[in-house]
């Protein structure tokens, strides 16, 4: 028998994090914000693919994501809008970072 975060070995990595994505609300993660471990992806990107790429230590795509400010941090009046309005945000904990999008 498996628990909910165990998979057999023949899973493969994107699978994986898609059974690790959830929707949230920021009040369950502003204290990460406060550690400074939240990164905000930008609408239109594939949390999952993004979240292999760190995995997958693919530099040269979390850079770009990083240039086009497609990966970000988010600041101070983000994390006020995400808490004033309780938000919803798709999450997925890629350590030691939690990636958060928006949801549609």
């Amino acid at each position: 028998m498996t628990t909910p975060n165990e998979y057999p070995a023949d899973v493969d990595l994107e699978t994986r994090l898609n059974g690790q994505t959830a929707k949230i609300h920021w009040h369950e993660l502003q204290r990460y914000f406060a550690s400074g471990v939240i990164r905000q992806l930008a609408g239109g990107e594939d949390l999952v693919l993004v979240g292999k790429a760190i995995i997958d230590n693919d530099s040269a795509r979390v850079q770009e994501l990083l240039d086009n400010e497609r990966l970000t941090v988010p600041d101070a009046d983000c994390a006020q809008r995400w808490y004033d309005a309780n938000t919803e945000l798709w999450a997925l904990v890629i350590a030691p970072w939690v990636l958060v999008q928006e949801t549609d």
